[in-house]
């Protein structure tokens, strides 16, 4: 890769390395350099621009990031488009993260230019939860290193996976003294409750008994007897030794001793064992006394790992110890608490704002939102590539005109609908009725929204995923723009933040101007050309049809 200063006439379709700012607009690094961008950088007087040219050999950031993920991605992962050299990887389903931190160290050591961040090994993810990102620091790497690291992310099956929960049943034997006050147990009983339906799994009413063996394992059998997956014991005194109460009892019900103690402070006096059930062999735990306790502790890696069916072995208890000290940590989290923080490390929810109301009255007597494009009505093609694009919820459409007929030509998508009756007020009185939808008490609470016209059917799936890709609100990604050439077109991803403002709009213009007055948050993303196309006219629409572009 050539990077230099070069003089600006010299620049055109170089990768812009800094950005700078002229009267003309912002232009943001790693923007490739048009003829009309040599223009204006031009006429601001720029003489020179710090730039990147790709040689034979490399291979560009996005295309190779992407590259890298698509050999990554195992079972129950999801790979977003990949924007600014960063393609993230997400979970599809609820359970545990594979990862193999041998393959992504050795991945990291391959080129500076390529590099790999996971999650932990068997850190729970819920879906959309990000897991691993894969970042190319320059503007492009070298071929060489993004094949090797290809490989290193198949071989020997994909680097990244999630195990799902199970949907287990889960058994709960609580011994007591005498003396034990029932809300101890209740304590104890809806800790374990609450910790069993975050790893899917549902709790048969729990056991309490005596603390003595032929109680306890009365109990154990019991709970198996009655369908239970995984038993967990709570003693009323914690275990001392393979030979104490709680393990005899286990002893006494079939069970046998596995492992006792873990390298996980909370969690030491953990004992796992395992007991004859009809379906075979099935866990139980008894669990160390700061189970009680809903702060995360050793135990909580544990029941993961069972509700996920992944064998937890004396190999696994000694690898725990890295990183096993939980006590010391300021703010160990209660459970509850570390779901907040995993969800706020998750892929971004972005709605997508259809509007379909409007009148057509350049295309004369017909609707143009129900004129045919490739055998089907325009704005049922525009739902279909939204649907298809897997990176927005399902279409919000706004209707008015003919709005039954609408309704209609989108019969059996994944679609929900709100009229405005004050369609002939323009553009902004639609996309009000549809910003007052989305957030209206109850609904789900979005990161952005896509704000898209139903008479652009020339917009891909591809153009969509790599908008939703190049928002991050985090980054000041806050409003996604597609460009062509230089150009920028529909739709617009607006994060949430905007969303009042849009609603303060008038006329029919809609919120464009909101981009002009907010250029620290825009960004532009280079797609394809559908989105500087929309069906205005009846002769724009015979001219895509004679192009081939319709029936």
């Amino acid at each position: 890769m050539i990077f230099a200063r070069m003089p600006v006439r010299e620049a055109e379709g170089a990768l812009l390395a800094h950005g700078a700012r002229t009267p003309a607009g912002a232009f943001k690094k790693g923007r490739t350099l048009s003829a009309a961008d040599i223009e204006a950088l031009a006429a601001a007087g720029v003489d020179t621009v710090v730039a990147a040219r790709l040689e034979p050999g490399d291979v560009a950031e996005d295309e190779a990031a992407a590259a890298i993920a698509a050999a990554a991605r195992g079972a129950g992962v999801e790979a977003a488009a990949p924007f600014a050299g960063r393609a993230n990887l997400y979970a599809g389903r609820a359970g545990l993260a594979l990862v193999d931190p041998a393959r992504v160290e050795a991945i990291n050591r391959l080129d500076e230019s390529v590099t790999a961040a996971t999650l932990a090994p068997f850190a729970p993810v819920a879906p959309r939860r990000m897991m691993a990102t894969i970042k190319i620091i320059p503007f492009a790497a070298p071929a060489a290193a993004v094949a090797a690291a290809r490989r290193l992310a198949a071989e020997g099956g994909p680097l990244l996976s999630v195990a799902p929960f199970a949907r287990k049943t889960v058994g709960l034997a609580l011994s007591r003294l005498p003396g034990t006050r029932d809300s101890v147990l209740d304590n104890t009983a809806r800790t374990v409750r609450e910790r069993a339906a975050r790893v899917g799994a549902a709790a048969l009413a729990d056991r309490r008994v005596p603390h003595e063996e032929e109680a306890i394992a009365g109990a154990v059998s019991g709970l198996i007897a009655e369908g239970a997956d995984i038993v967990l014991v709570s003693g009323a005194s914690a275990v001392v030794d393979r030979r104490d109460v709680a393990p005899a009892g286990i002893e006494r019900a079939g069970g046998r001793i596995e492992h006792f103690g873990m390298p996980v402070d909370p969690g030491n006096l953990l004992l796992l064992a395992s007991a004859p059930a009809p379906s075979g062999r099935i866990p139980v735990v008894v669990m160390p006394g700061c189970a009680r306790s809903p702060k995360l502790n050793g135990f909580d890696w544990v029941l993961e790992r069972l509700a996920a069916d992944i064998p937890v072995r004396r190999e696994d208890f000694a690898r725990m110890g890295a990183g096993g000290l939980l006590k010391e940590i300021p703010a160990r989290p209660q459970p509850r608490d570390r779901a907040a923080a995993v969800a706020a490390a998750r892929r971004p929810r972005i709605a997508a704002l259809l509007l379909a109301a409007g009148r057509s009255r350049r295309m004369g007597a017909v609707n143009k939102l129900l004129a045919d494009v490739d055998g089907a009505p325009m704005a049922r093609r525009v739902a279909e590539t939204l649907i298809a694009s897997k990176a927005v919820g399902p279409p919000l459409v706004v209707t008015g005109h003919e709005a039954d007929r609408v309704r209609a030509a989108l019969a059996g998508l994944d679609a929900t609908f709100v009229h405005n009756p004050d369609y002939a007020d323009g553009l902004s009185a639609s996309l009000r009725r549809g910003l007052a939808a989305l957030t209206a008490p109850g609904q789900e609470e979005w990161d952005g929204a896509l704000v898209c016209l139903g008479d652009m059917p020339d917009v891909a799936a591809a153009d969509i995923a790599r908008l939703v890709a190049a928002f991050d609100p985090a980054e000041g990604r806050a409003i996604a723009v597609p460009t062509w050439r230089g150009k920028r077109g529909n739709p617009v991803l607006w994060g949430a933040r905007f969303f009042a403002r849009m609603a303060a709009v008038s006329g029919d213009v809609g919120a464009r101007h909101l981009i002009g007055e907010n250029a620290e948050w825009v960004c532009d993303v280079p797609v394809g050309e559908g989105v500087l196309r929309d069906i205005d006219t009846a002769d724009v629409l015979a001219a895509r049809r004679g192009a081939g572009g319709g029936s």
